[in-house]
């Protein structure tokens, strides 16, 4: 139905057109005959013939360009790509395009090329039209300002080189990008150069991702990422005391990941034997923070040391203060230890059901569309964001 309109619109537009152009036919009411059909077609409901005819009336001059490309990003949008491909290609071909124009069409051909799949013929025209020098040139001299094809021809190669994982031209796009708008891209700069390292890791090279990490924590100093990626390489490297540095780093950058690393922070001490630590520290987080994982590590710290009484005192303590069925579970986990006869099996039977209810609860979710999952993403799947999927925060608590 959305073609409707649109197409209702370019009739009335080429039969006044027309008008003006044949105005001694139209005085002795001999009217264009293609606008009747098309006319015919919007009656019959089939806009998509009418669409067809209007687009064959069209002559591709200063008048129409526009409508031109209106009708090609109505395509592209309808996922008729073909239809869409052939009227940008048609609008280049005319020599009488102004420059600004040409750009225009040069940049929605890239797109409909890209909506196709065809990123190395989408490539080529998006870095024509970074390229250009009188375009690179009208960017600058306007303090920043850059023209309406730039950016967006930029930003579509970033998209590009980030769906083929070429991150070292995605960082020359990004620095690109942020010379023509000032807008700074510290943060995404930083999560390319964490999948280089993550890359070189994979390769077991892992002073080239050390030198990548530097790199990613220069370029943003609360990259999250890049300190997780640094623990966890020096822990295979069994340097546990750089390890344990590079993870405490991400309550400074942000606390809201602290429960991806408080497991690894408990594991660092044990591996530099001062498992009497670890109770400070965690004492210190719940003190300062709320969440259920420092509980959980300080519950079994407890229940090793102490017993499995003292551990369930501590979670009753705080399930008081802060209801959660994590440790809810934790404390029918504890209760179920040295239980018998009808009693274990009630326990047993609520135990199964609490964890049935946290496995189908997501774990992450993005900051910004709200897509949610069981594994963090540190480019959301959904709106392609970096560094917005986060642990759920009161995941216990929300359904």
């Amino acid at each position: 139905m959305l073609l409707l309109p649109v197409a209702a619109a370019c009739g009335w537009w080429l039969a006044k057109r027309d008008e003006r152009r044949k105005q001694e036919e139209s005085a002795q009411g001999l009217l264009y005959p293609d606008y009747f059909k098309g006319l015919n077609y919007l009656i019959n409901e089939q806009p998509d013939k009418a669409i067809e005819v209007f687009v064959k009336m069209l002559e591709v001059d200063a008048e129409t360009v526009e409508t031109h490309f209106a009708l090609g990003s109505l395509f592209r949008r309808r996922g008729e790509v073909d239809r869409a491909i052939r009227i940008h290609q048609n609008l280049i071909a005319r020599p009488t395009l102004t420059p600004e124009q040409c750009n225009q069409a040069l940049l929605e051909l890239g797109e409909d090329y890209l909506r196709a799949g065809w990123f190395d013929r989408a490539e080529s025209l998006f870095l024509k039209l970074t390229e250009t020098p009188e375009t690179f040139s009208d960017s600058l001299m306007s303090g920043g300002a850059c023209t309406s094809q730039m950016v967006p021809a930029l930003r579509s190669l970033r998209d590009i080189y980030q769906q083929e994982r070429e991150w070292d031209k995605a960082i020359h796009v990004a620095y690109k990008l942020e010379t023509v708008t000032g807008k700074k891209l510290n943060n995404i700069i930083a999560q390319y150069h964490c999948e280089l390292a993550e890359q070189a890791r994979q390769q077991h090279d892992v002073d080239e991702a050390n030198r990548i990490i530097k790199r990613a924590l220069a370029s943003d100093p609360d990259c999250v990422r890049a300190s997780i990626l640094q623990g966890d390489i020096d822990m295979l490297s069994g340097h546990y005391v750089s390890a344990l540095r590079a993870y405490k780093n991400v309550e400074e950058q942000d606390a809201d990941y602290l429960a991806e690393v408080i497991p690894r922070i408990v594991d660092c001490y044990n591996k530099l034997g001062t498992p009497h630590e670890i109770a400070g520290y965690l004492k210190q987080i719940l003190q300062k923070y709320a969440g259920v994982v420092p509980l959980l590590a300080f519950a079994e710290l407890l229940r090793d040391q102490q017993g499995e009484q003292d551990a369930a005192i501590f979670v009753v303590e705080h399930l008081n203060k802060q209801p959660t069925l994590s440790g809810l579970a934790c404390l029918v986990d504890l209760y179920l230890v040295g239980s018998e006869g009808k009693i274990r099996g009630q326990l047993l039977t609520l135990n199964t059901a609490i964890k049935k209810l946290l496995q189908e609860r997501p774990l992450y979710q993005c900051g910004q569309c709200g897509f949610s999952g069981k594994s963090l993403h540190w480019q959301c799947p959904s709106c392609k964001k970096w560094g917005v999927m986060k642990p759920v925060q009161g995941l216990d608590e929300t359904p």
